[in-house]
Order: structure tokens, then sequence, then C-alpha cells
């Protein structure tokens, strides 16, 4: 169990779409590590504010549906303006699970990182499905040809950083794609990262809200079409 540090207050930042079927159970899972915790509801067809109005999290809501990055980019802003010392990221699915926030957070406490990167491909107990593995590792690869960065695990949105370091990323892929733009920031900035072993729980729910390969293909050309036209 972590044990804040109330000079450097943590702020776990859950972008989310129609997911009113399990984000309660998500955030109940959170509540006992007494973080911040940030939901950003991005526009989903059932806003979330009335049906967690009970818990002690904030909840900031999209009008409309922008998309995960347009979402970090205001858990962000909202982090930064509150003083936040640290900020993770986490999917709303089910899919990650709470005591691995304290792996990621260690390299930053310690001096030694900017930025934790959660990587499924690091861990023993590591159960990813194999198409779901065909889709990383070309998502792996279009990372590497667009930052120069080869890293075991290229689309996992679990990932703690500095508030510095949150200063220093400026999401303008408003969708799926920011996790590329991420890494480009990291290497852009010169921070210092380290990847860090998660585990991920696969649930019928989060692998029927993941990537398609016909998504993986519209982020590639949203990478593309942003390095032409910048």
């Amino acid at each position: 169990m972590l044990h804040p540090d109330k000079s450097t207050p943590v702020f776990i930042i859950i972008p989310a779409y129609n997911e009113e079927k399990i984000i309660r159970d998500v955030l109940q899972g959170l509540i006992p590590f007494q973080q911040q915790v940030i939901v950003v509801d991005d526009g989903s067809a059932t806003a979330l504010q009335p049906l967690l109005k009970d818990l002690p999290v904030t909840v900031l809501r999209h009008s409309i549906n922008l998309g995960q990055g347009a979402a970090l980019q205001t858990g962000f802003d909202y982090a930064l303006s509150k003083q936040a010392g640290y900020i993770v990221t986490f999917d709303a699915d089910g899919q990650h699970l709470p005591a691995d926030i304290e792996k990621l957070l260690a390299p930053l406490q310690s001096g030694k990182a900017d930025i934790a990167l959660g990587s499924r491909f690091l861990s023993k107990d590591s159960n990813i499905p194999s198409g779901r593995k065909r889709l990383l590792r070309f998502a792996r690869l279009v990372n590497y040809i667009f930052t120069g960065l080869l890293l075991s695990d290229a689309h996992n949105g679990m990932r703690a950083m500095t508030a510095a370091a949150a200063q220093k990323i400026n999401l303008r892929q408003a969708g799926m794609a920011h996790a590329t733009e991420i890494i480009a920031e990291v290497r852009k900035k010169k921070l210092r990262y380290k990847e860090v072993p998660v585990n991920i729980q696969y649930s019928t729910y989060s692998k029927a809200k993941g990537q398609s390969a016909w998504g993986s293909f519209r982020i590639f050309f949203d990478i593309l079409l942003n390095k032409i036209f910048k």
C-alpha cells in the first residue's frame, strides 16, 4: 500500500468514454490508495458524474467526445493547476492493477526517472492474447519509426510522470495516437524514462474495448498525417 507524501501529491488521471458499466469497480479499487483521483468523462452518452457523486473523486466532463489524448491533456492541466507532484495515467476499462502504481512511482520518487512507462512484456505474469501481441508488435515498430525509441510495450495506458515532465508534454493528438506522441515528447524534451513491468487483466469487456487492427492502422495514419502537416 502506498503511503502518500502530502508534500508531493499523486494525481491519478482516468480518461473515460462510455465506461458506466465498470467505472465504479475501477474507482473502488483505487480509493483505498488515498490519492487524488480525476475522472475525465470524454463526452460519454451517459454522464458519469451522477453515477459517481458518492465517491471521493473529481469528475471533469467534455461536452462532446474529443478522444483519449484530449481527455488526458485535460487531466494533466487540472492536476498541474492543483500542484500535483506526480501524475499517473490509468485506463477506465478495468485492465490495470492499482497495486502497480507503486512500482511506477518508485523510479520517480528515487530521482532515477522523469517518466515511468508501464510494460506488459516485462511482466513474468504476462497473459497477452496472441492477436493483441501482433498488434502491439506493429505499434512498437511504428513508435520506433516515428520517435526513435524502441520500447518493449508501445501502447500501454499505464504510466507515471513527475509534474515537471507533465509540464513539458503538450498533447496535440486528441485520439489514440497520443501514446506515440508522448514517447516522441520524451525524446524531444530529453526526459529520463524507465520501463516498469505491470500486469494487465484481460477480460471479455476490456478486450472488446481494446484496439482493433483497423484502429491500429488509423493510429498509424494519424501519426503520419501529423508528421506531414505539422
